[in-house]
């Protein structure tokens, strides 16, 4: 199923310490057109119900926009206040603050230690 496929990405990517795009998620997914990067945000989205849910930081964090420099793209925003763990405007200052702050939280949860 996708939306594994996707937490095992991200948590692969967590060992990089790099963030990565959309785009990228979708190629290293093997997912072929149409919607491609559609069927990654939708996959994001379901992964940061669970997380949440769970107690868990939000992996999604690990995915940024290429067109927004850092963070991601407007969805993670609306999906997080959706679940109520963010309650601020998408594109202010306080969207890149909450970003900054997940991430780390999900480098000190699932950073394998040397």
């Amino acid at each position: 199923m996708l939306k594994e496929r996707l937490r095992q990405a991200l948590i692969d990517q967590v060992q990089t310490g790099e963030l990565t795009t959309y785009r990228d998620l979708a190629i290293r997914l093997g997912l072929e057109p149409p919607n491609t990067i559609h069927r990654v945000t939708e996959a994001l989205e379901s992964l940061m119900e669970d997380d949440v849910a769970a107690g868990r930081p939000m992996l999604s964090a690990m995915c940024v926009s290429k067109r927004q420099t850092g963070i991601p793209a407007r969805g993670f925003f609306l999906t997080a206040e959706a679940l109520g763990v963010f309650s601020s405007d998408p594109a202010g200052p306080e969207a890149r603050a909450f970003h900054a702050a997940e991430l780390q939280r999900v480098l000190a949860f699932y950073k394998v230690k040397a």
